[in-house]
C-alpha cells in the first residue's frame, strides 16, 4: 500500500496534464519587512484562480479510474469549488450538475459556466448553502451521480496536498514554516499530511477568519462542531463545520498554532497586496499573509511559505473592502450627532474639523424635534489620532454624539 506522500506525488504529476505548477515567488517586500525569506505559493494563478481545481480533478480522476462508466458528477458550491469541478468536467468530457444558491452573484455563475461550457448544467436552488447542499445530495441519490465534496473526501484531500509537493520541489528543500488558510480543512489537512511524511521538520501555522473558526472550535471540543453563527465575508473559508476526514488529519494540531484573522483587517492586507505588489487576492487568499505581523518574532531569519489560496475577487466589492480597511485602521468613523436646530450650528461643527478631516457622509435621520435633529455623519481622516482631537472639541462645545462605527446592529441598518 502506497503512502500518502506517494499518492500526493502521483496526483501532482497527473495535474501536469491540466496546468503547470503554480509559482513559488520570493516576496521582497514582505521579506524585508519581517527579516525573513517569505515566499508566496500563488494558488491564485491556477486556471480557475484557486487551489480547488486540484482536489476536484484528483477526485474525478480516481473515480473514473475505478469506474469508467461513471459519467455524471454533482457538486454544491457558490464559488471556487464549483469552478474547479466545471473545469475538470470539461477536461474529462463528463457531465457535471452544479448546484448554486439563488443568491450567487452572476459573475460567479458566468465564470462557472465558462469553465465547464457544454459539459455542465447550473441549477440555482435555495437561498442558503445548506438548502443548496441538501438539494444536490438528494439529486445524486435519485440520479446515481457522484457527489464531489468540496473538502471532506480523501481523494480531494490528496489532490490539495499537491500544493505541498510543489513547494518542496520548487524550493529544493523543506521550508521552516508553512502558513495555511483553513475553511473546511481540505488544503490544510492535505499539505500537513504530506509534510508529516516528506518533511516532518517543517512547522505550520493555520489561519481562520475570525467569523468562522471551525478548526479552533473542533480542537477545543475534540471533534468537529457546528458554529452557531459565521461571518460570510471571507466566503472561501467561512465554514460552519470543519470536515470529519479533514479534522482526523488535523486533530494533533496545537491550538496555539491556529490563528484567527479579523475580517476588516484582512481588507487592509488585500489592499496592500493590490497596491504594493499588484496581486489580486480574494479574502480567503489573503489569510496567510494577514497574520505575518503576529508571527514576526517566530519567523525572523526563517524560510516561510504563505499559501495565497485564491484570487477570485469581484472588483464591485472593492468599495466595501476599502471601507472595512479604513474603519479597522481607525481612519474612518461614523457618528450620530445631536445637531442644535439654530442658525450657525452646522458651521460651528464644520469649524471643529481639522485640515485632514473629510466628511464622507452627512444625513439627517430626524428633523422633527423642535430644538435638535439627529444627524448621521461619516468622517475620513489621515491619522487615527485626529478623532481624539475632534472628540475633545465636540465635548467642549457641548455637542451630544455617539460613535457607532463598531456597533454591528446600528451599522447594519444605517451605514
Amino acid at each position: 500500500m502506497t503512502s500518502f506522500a506517494d499518492r500526493a506525488a502521483e496526483a501532482t504529476n497527473s495535474l501536469r496534464t491540466l496546468f503547470p505548477e503554480t509559482p513559488l515567488q520570493l516576496n521582497v517586500h514582505l521579506s524585508q519587512r519581517y527579516g525573513a525569506e517569505i515566499y508566496l505559493k500563488r494558488e491564485d494563478l491556477t486556471p480557475v484562480r484557486s487551489y480547488k481545481l486540484r482536489g476536484a480533478y484528483n477526485a474525478m480522476r480516481k473515480v473514473l479510474a475505478r469506474d469508467p462508466g461513471q459519467r455524471h458528477f454533482v457538486c454544491a458550491s457558490a464559488g471556487n469549488h464549483a469552478q474547479g469541478v466545471a473545469y475538470a468536467c470539461r477536461h474529462f468530457g463528463v457531465t457535471g450538475t452544479i448546484f448554486m444558491p439563488v443568491t450567487t452573484p452572476q459573475q460567479k455563475i458566468d465564470k462557472t459556466r465558462a469553465f465547464g461550457e457544454d459539459n455542465v448544467e447550473i441549477r440555482l436552488t435555495g437561498d442558503y448553502f445548506d438548502q443548496t447542499l441538501a438539494a444536490a445530495q438528494a439529486y445524486c441519490t435519485a440520479d446515481g451521480a457522484w457527489f464531489l465534496s468540496p473538502f471532506d473526501d480523501e481523494d480531494v484531500i490528496e489532490g490539495q496536498a499537491s500544493v505541498g509537493v510543489e513547494v518542496i520541489r520548487q524550493l529544493g528543500r523543506a521550508p521552516d514554516m508553512v502558513i495555511l488558510p483553513v475553511g473546511g480543512g481540505g488544503l490544510a489537512s492535505g499539505v500537513t499530511s504530506y509534510f508529516s511524511e516528506a518533511a516532518p521538520e517543517t512547522r505550520f501555522r493555520y489561519v481562520e477568519p475570525a467569523g468562522g473558526t471551525s478548526l479552533a472550535a473542533a480542537l477545543a471540543a475534540g471533534a468537529p462542531v457546528t458554529l452557531r453563527r459565521i461571518n460570510s465575508f471571507v466566503d472561501g473559508a467561512a465554514v460552519a463545520r470543519i470536515g470529519e476526514r479533514t479534522f482526523d488529519r488535523l486533530r494533533h494540531v496545537d491550538p496555539g498554532h491556529v490563528l484567527s484573522a479579523p475580517e476588516d483587517r484582512i481588507c487592509i492586507t488585500m489592499l496592500e497586496m493590490l497596491n504594493v505588489e499588484g496581486i489580486v487576492l480574494e479574502p480567503a487568499g489573503a489569510l496567510a499573509v494577514d497574520v505575518l505581523p503576529e508571527l514576526a518574532d517566530q519567523i525572523a531569519g526563517k524560510t516561510v511559505v504563505c499559501v495565497t489560496s485564491g484570487g477570485n475577487f469581484d472588483f464591485e466589492r472593492l468599495p466595501e473592502v476599502k471601507e472595512r480597511a479604513q474603519r479597522y485602521a481607525g481612519l474612518k468613523k461614523y457618528f450620530i450627532l445631536r445637531m442644535p436646530q439654530r442658525p450657525g450650528a452646522l458651521r460651528e461643527f464644520l469649524e471643529m474639523l481639522g485640515p485632514d478631516d473629510d466628511i464622507a457622509r452627512f444625513e439627517y435621520l430626524k428633523k422633527s424635534a423642535r430644538n435638535f435633529g439627529s444627524v448621521l455623519i461619516g468622517i475620513e481622516t489621515r491619522s487615527a489620532a485626529n478623532f481624539a482631537s475632534l472628540a475633545a472639541k465636540l465635548d467642549q462645545a457641548g455637542f451630544v454624539y455617539r460613535d457607532i462605527t463598531d456597533d454591528e446592529t446600528l451599522a447594519e441598518f444605517l451605514i
